[in-house]
């Protein structure tokens, strides 16, 4: 099982980063800029918003819409009133779970970007 689940993460980061690469070649190559800068920034720009869409989801409080049952009223009226409930345990667990894999996958694209840089040097 855990074979299992290491195979389709390599398969995302595999995909994520050959997504990501090409689409940055081709919008790199219709820009007219150098390649190895394109591959850098599109792992940058990619990478942080990764990592900030995981920070965004995985602060998502407890409480979620309902639009269809009696809940508790959103204390601010001007806004409309909304009705919540609480998430389940699994939603709270799925949230935690799909931020860790978008934070884990936009640390593996900046370093990845860091990598293509030129600038930088690991030795």
């Amino acid at each position: 099982m855990i074979r299992a689940a290491l195979r389709r993460l390599v398969v995302i980061v595999g995909l994520v980063l050959a997504g990501t690469a090409g689409g940055s070649l081709l919008i790199g190559a219709l820009v007219g800029s150098a390649l190895s800068r394109a591959l850098t920034l599109g792992f940058y720009l990619v990478g942080c918003f990764l990592l900030l869409g995981g920070f965004f989801i995985g602060n998502r409080g407890p409480a979620r819409a309902r639009a269809d049952a009696e809940g508790v009223v959103a204390p601010f009226p001007l806004l409309g009133s909304r009705r919540l409930r609480w998430a389940t345990l699994r939603e709270q667990d799925e949230t935690i779970n799909s931020s860790a894999v978008l934070v884990g996958l936009g640390v593996i694209l900046v370093f990845a970007g860091f990598l293509v840089d030129g600038r930088h040097s690991l030795f």
